[in-house]
């Protein structure tokens, strides 16, 4: 366990998360979002790409101006001019991105690791020079020669570069490679690692946190998980994992998952999954005879953390799966006390019914049951 260890989550909701295909969000929920990630406890808010110009920059100046807690970063290319646009907005950290693997270099950029390197190196030195935190992103990092990223981390390092962040840009990382990469990253350059992690495997959450346990300091997320292709590691479930796996607690207002990640939802058009790990409604549902018994006694039986610890409440679904001790449970929500005779009656037909509905039952809809087959309750 990484106890006693301080973590600094950066969210990029509103740079990555916005490169989400078909996503935009409008200038008044980009400034919405970016105060509910300050305040449920973000340390760093990427806000977006300041060259874009017109109304990403106007945003993204706003959002400088705000008086948040958390820097706000401006990303950009290795170019001195993305820069001067950060700076213009009023950003207080920048983020430098450039290829660093030869897949990159050879067929994207059209060029040579010299040129990445005196491109990287250029772009530092004048980021540096204007007082800025830098991150140098080493694109494509997960399939980069690990001896040419040793040399790029060294040499930012040596030009004052406060972090280098590792992208799995492409997803391809599984937890106990990428552990050794950032543990060997670690070992070659004194030098903080942010993980940046796609999920087109899965594995994004489960890649940040075994780079943390291999020594990085810093998590690049997004709400919900957005981001190119199959997303980033999602804030929500990294926050929460680093809390009850590595018994790292941010102190986050974590109790506001619920809502943040509903509005980013409905900003971004994409809807909250009942299934979502952490902030779904179906995390604290309970269907099964076996799981409904087990919480209705102690809801520890079957949940690791409590519903309202993440803006949720806990439901006892009744369907074909449900036992009488959920059964009785229901119905005291009513203020009936069934007999046991008279909830396996109720769960007969309950089960009867789901099959052929198809789902789970309204409250209604038991209430009819009960009706059928004892007449109106008495109160």
């Amino acid at each position: 366990m990484l106890t006693n260890r301080q973590i600094t989550i950066v969210d990029t909701t509103l740079r990555d998360g916005e490169q989400t295909a078909g996503v935009v969000f409008a200038n008044k929920e980009k400034i919405r979002i970016a105060k509910m990630l300050d305040e449920i406890g973000v340390h760093q808010i990427e806000a977006g790409i300041p060259v874009m110009g017109g109304d990403e920059k106007e945003t993204i100046a706003k959002i400088c101006k705000l008086g948040l807690k958390a820097s706000i970063m401006g990303w950009n290319r290795a170019v001195i001019s993305d820069i001067q646009h950060s700076i213009d907005c009023g950003c207080d950290a920048v983020a430098i991105s450039i290829s660093t693997s030869d897949i990159h270099i050879q067929h994207k950029l059209r060029t040579s690791r010299e040129w990445v390197l005196e491109s990287m190196m250029k772009a530092v030195q004048f980021a540096k020079s204007q007082g800025l935190y830098v991150s140098i992103n080493a694109e494509d990092a997960s399939r980069s020669d690990i001896e040419f990223l040793i040399q790029f981390a060294t040499e930012a390092k040596k030009l004052g570069a406060n972090r280098l962040r590792y992208c799995d840009t492409v997803g391809i990382m599984e937890p106990f490679k990428i552990y050794e990469n950032i543990k060997r990253l670690r070992e070659a350059v004194d030098i903080d690692i942010e993980m940046h992690t796609h999920d087109d495997f899965g594995m994004a959450t489960a890649n940040a946190i075994a780079g943390v346990r291999a020594g990085a300091t810093h998590i690049g997320v997004t709400v919900n998980g957005l981001g190119e292709r199959a997303g980033n590691a999602a804030l929500e479930e990294v926050v929460m994992a680093l809390k009850y796996c590595d018994e790292i607690d941010l102190g986050f207002k974590s109790e506001k998952f619920r809502d943040l990640c509903e509005y980013v939802s409905k900003a971004s058009g994409r809807f909250l999954p009942t299934w979502k790990s952490i902030v779904g409604s179906n995390m604290f549902a309970h269907e099964s005879g076996i799981h409904g018994d087990g919480v209705l006694k102690n809801p520890k039986t079957y949940e690791v953390i409590s519903p309202e610890e993440v803006g949720l409440a806990r439901q006892i679904v009744i369907g074909k799966h449900s036992g009488t001790a959920s059964i009785k449970s229901k119905f005291r929500e009513f203020e009936i006390d069934m007999t046991e005779v008279q909830a396996a009656e109720v769960l007969a037909r309950v089960r009867e019914t789901a099959v052929e509905l198809k789902r789970t039952l309204f409250d209604k809809e038991l209430m009819f049951i009960y009706e059928e087959l004892f007449g109106y309750p008495e109160h």
